[in-house]
């Protein structure tokens, strides 16, 4: 497949989604320019000192002016006001999308604001995340054999679409589609609930008044299970916020089997806790070997 070229590239919030976006791009020689948008001077300048953005604009609507690839990389609750303040400025032939973990809210927000623009905004979501957060982080191989997920709109031209898999591909990710709400329902339990859980049991142990002792014992388990509590405050906070129903749900879906692990152990029911156990060991390495595919 041919690299598509995309002269200049605005990233608006360079992160480390938005910032790893614009170094796979660069490597894989698709843009000539990247200009970057965010809050944090310090974090622009780190992206500018690891070449990960060209020049630094303090306004989106100049950043998307002359740029074929517009990428919104903000936490989702900014995303609105983001599409309404560049929208205007948008060039007819430039490709936006966003990197948000929430789909529904984020195509609400795109009808709402893009207005004619609509037909040039394919959704994204790269499932590459990690637990650190800012430029300073960002790596060019980050989407190396990832997923990422498109969910066009109706309204989402045809061209823009093949666009959009094929800078995906070229950041060297592997391209799936979904519709918005299935999408969301997805995360709500692979991604969403997991995060929330590392949150809450980091918090608790926390709040405790032998806190210092527990973390002071806390080993490997502990670690790889509240690894993503690290992950960021206010992203989580909007994803929390946008996919509210599906992620209630969840919760109470796991609410359930720790309602119903907790009988098992109450009762030293240890046949039927060990089949548990055995069953959800067998599941995570079938995942792990590649053999659950969408």
């Amino acid at each position: 497949m041919a690299v598509p070229r995309t002269g200049r590239l605005a990233v608006i919030g360079v992160g480390l989604i938005g910032g790893s976006f614009a170094l796979a791009l660069k490597r894989s020689g698709v843009c000539d320019e990247v200009v970057g948008v965010g809050r944090t001077p310090d974090n622009l300048r780190i992206a500018l000192e690891r070449g990960a953005i060209d020049r630094i604009e303090t306004d989106a609507a100049r950043s998307v002016r002359g740029a074929g690839l517009v990428m919104v990389a903000t936490p989702v609750a900014q995303i609105a006001q983001t599409f309404a303040s560049i929208a205007p400025a948008l060039e007819p032939q430039a490709l936006v999308m966003d990197a948000g973990s929430t789909k529904q809210d984020v195509v609400a927000a795109a009808r709402s604001h893009l207005g004619v623009r609509i037909s040039q905004f394919v959704p994204a979501h790269p499932i590459a995340g990690a637990e650190h957060s800012g430029a300073a982080a960002a790596s060019a191989d980050l989407f190396d054999g990832k997923r990422v997920v498109l969910a066009p709109l109706a309204e989402s031209a045809g061209e823009f679409v093949k666009r959009a898999e094929e800078i995906w591909s070229a950041c060297g990710a592997r391209v799936f589609r979904m519709g918005a709400a299935e999408h969301d329902e997805v995360f709500a339990a692979v991604s969403h609930l997991p995060h929330l859980l590392a949150y809450a049991l980091v918090h608790e142990v926390s709040t405790r008044g032998n806190a210092g002792q527990l973390f002071g014992y806390a080993a490997g388990g502990f670690r790889d299970f509240t690894r993503i509590a690290s992950s960021h405050p206010e992203m989580w906070r909007d994803i929390c916020a946008a996919n509210r129903d599906a992620l209630l749900e969840e919760i109470d879906r796991y609410g359930s089997k720790l309602a119903e692990l907790r009988v098992l152990i109450e009762q030293r029911d240890l046949k039927a806790l060990e089949r548990v156990f055995d069953q959800a060991r067998a599941a995570r390495n079938r995942w792990l070997a590649g053999e659950y595919e969408p």
